[in-house]
């Protein structure tokens, strides 16, 4: 089983920059993909960002350009790299593992955009 923390959430401007990082612990060698997921009040949890274990990336439509998702191997850490911040990308961020038979998700870490 895999164990995720996240940690870099807090509060930002609009036009502002945070990183984001989940640090990956125990079955880390079976992990095929992870993901940055978010949820803002009252709406469904929804895609931001994927890497694979080989290093492709994807991306939501919304967050194109903006966020830049990279893993470093050698630390187990995984990072969301978000510039150009906007009031709608408030949400709580999740981090997301897949192995072959299972799946494991981060406890969220908030990102607030506001004036």
């Amino acid at each position: 089983q895999v164990q995720l923390v996240e940690s870099g959430g807090g509060l930002v401007q609009p036009g502002g920059s945070l990183r984001l990082s989940c640090a990956a612990s125990g079955s880390i060698f079976s992990i095929i993909s992870m993901a940055w997921y978010r949820q803002a009040p009252g709406e469904p949890r929804g895609l931001v960002a994927t890497i694979t274990s080989g290093g492709t990336t994807t991306y939501g439509d919304s967050v194109k350009g903006r966020f830049t998702i990279s893993r470093d191997n050698a630390k187990n850490t995984m990072y969301l790299q978000m510039n150009s911040l906007q009031p709608e990308d408030t949400a709580v961020y999740y981090c997301y593992a897949r192995t072959l038979d299972d799946l494991s998700w981060g406890q969220g870490t908030q990102v607030t955009v506001s004036s």
